[in-house]
């Protein structure tokens, strides 16, 4: 099977297993925002910011490493097992016993149980990194599709139940749980691969060359989006932090489904063209652009549909969520056409520059994190989509330096998404504002997202026929996988 067919099929997967879980996830979502407060999500939030930040020790960037070395032994997989395990069996202990410190820190001690529950994920998250990898090297998304679907129901089931019963907080907790732990024995059912004992500080050097990079990347990613959940859970309080848990989360959910769908098949698909220059740029190319296609109008119809979208999914008690919802939607655009630059970097063997890029954004992140709190949560929102716009030419750069294409030829690329996706969204605003005092939230919605699709896919056909063609052919051919694959 060529790199192409096997790309086609992983997008096939991809799609399932994003689709499938993340529309589980919200249907979940939804119910629980109606069974839980606020401030339980806040809570919720608040300990995941622990999580996470614990959670960066433990991913090294083996997994990355595993994807693109080309000339993968056995004692490789072994070294970076049985590390991330003694790692993640340390991290739990560091974690139950600093629970309360943690708790402290906010100045919430119902957090202190919550944590130490948590603590036990280190290990879980530790027994599955390498499997993972392989999987995805393998282009084996079937199988990966299949975990996070087994899980993302099974816990949201779960979770949802504890809610109606009135476990409030702990519901989010136990969904989590079950989450995680199902996500981890799938893929040990499912992988044929088992760890042995054979390992090296030589194997471990080649790994870690990548890996240093990749840790840096995420400690900084970390920071640039988790620091927010920090900040203002400790100077706004968790009701604040609920209500800006809810926005980012649609704006999460949106980008796994429009953008990480291909995303995921990026790096191992650029890391088999590595060494062919205009096929790496093509493949680059088709990957931004139809992503693209498909998030510019998606996000900016999200924005201009806010106040019902979010009255219908979360009701009326989550109404401050709706400034946040349109503010992050641009963060959403700007995401389609950034977030391939990580597996650029990684499959052209420059982490390093991704690194440093992600330390311009820290820096510009907790700036504006300082100029924008005095002025509330609106604020910060703001301030966390300005530094990112600003932080996208210097991207764009050092991508075009490594694909060898000007700045100027990569973009003409979006001239065609963007002006279709800005008629589109002015059309959906004068039929929103005609028609908001005639038609409930639901019949607006489907009103607003029916014409704005029509004038979205007539605008594209009328300036780029070329880039309509293209798509067309894309979605048959995914199509005929999809028959094939079934």
């Amino acid at each position: 099977m060529s790199i192409k067919q096997k790309a086609i099929q992983g997008v096939v997967w991809s799609i399932v297993r994003n689709w499938g879980s993340q529309a589980g996830t919200l249907i979940i979502f939804f119910i629980l925002a109606r069974l839980v407060e606020p401030q339980d999500f806040g809570l919720i939030a608040l300990a995941n910011v622990f999580l996470g930040f614990m959670r960066l020790f433990l991913e090294q960037g083996f997994g990355q490493a595993i994807i693109q070395r080309e000339d993968l032994e056995p004692e490789h997989l072994n070294t970076a097992f049985w590390i991330n395990l003694a790692v993640g069996v340390l991290l739990a202990a560091m974690g139950f016993s600093g629970a309360g410190l943690a708790a402290n820190v906010f100045g919430e001690p119902a957090l202190t149980p919550i944590l130490r529950c948590f603590s036990v994920l280190f290990i879980v998250s530790a027994l599955n990194k390498v499997q993972q990898s392989i999987l995805e090297r393998k282009f084996q998304y079937k199988t990966i599709a299949a975990r996070w679907l087994v899980a993302t129901f099974a816990g949201g089931a779960i979770g949802i139940l504890m809610a109606w019963r009135g476990f409030g907080v702990w519901s989010l907790v136990a969904q989590q749980m079950v989450y995680e732990a199902l996500g981890s024995i799938t893929l040990w059912v499912c992988s044929d691969w088992r760890p042995g004992f054979k390992v090296s500080a030589r194997h471990f050097h080649d790994l870690f060359g990548i890996g240093v990079h990749i840790m840096g990347f995420n400690f900084l990613t970390f920071f640039n989006t988790r620091i927010n959940d920090f900040l203002v859970g400790y100077f706004l309080g968790a009701t604040a932090l609920g209500y800006y848990t809810v926005a980012y989360k649609v704006l999460n959910v949106m980008t796994q489904l429009l953008v990480n769908t291909t995303r995921d098949v990026a790096l191992p698909t650029f890391s088999r063209l590595q060494s062919d220059p205009e096929r790496f740029r093509r493949a680059f190319y088709k990957a931004t652009q139809l992503t693209s296609t498909i998030a510019f109008p998606t996000f900016l119809g999200m924005a201009v549909l806010a106040p019902e979208l979010n009255v219908l999914l979360f009701g009326e008690q989550w109404a401050p969520s709706i400034p946040l919802m349109r503010i992050l939607a641009f963060m959403g655009v700007l995401r389609a056409i950034t977030f391939f630059k990580g597996s650029v970097f990684v499959a052209m063997g420059k982490p390093a520059w991704w690194f440093w890029l992600s330390v311009l954004n820290a820096t510009l992140n907790l700036v504006g994190f300082a100029i924008a709190l005095p002025f509330g949560i609106m604020a910060v929102t703001a301030a966390s989509v300005i530094r990112g716009y600003l932080v996208f030419p210097v991207g764009q750069w050092a991508v075009s330096k490594l694909i060898q294409e000007r700045l100027s030829t990569y973009l003409g690329t979006f001239v065609a998404p963007v002006s279709s996706a800005v008629v589109m969204a002015g059309v959906i605003l004068i039929v929103r504002a005609a028609l908001q005092d005639v038609l409930k939230p639901l019949e607006l919605l489907i009103v607003g997202t029916a014409i704005g699709s029509l004038v979205y896919v007539t605008m594209i056909y009328l300036i780029s026929p070329k880039l309509f063609t293209e798509l067309l052919g894309i979605a048959r051919m995914v199509a005929s996988r999809s028959k094939t694959q079934s």
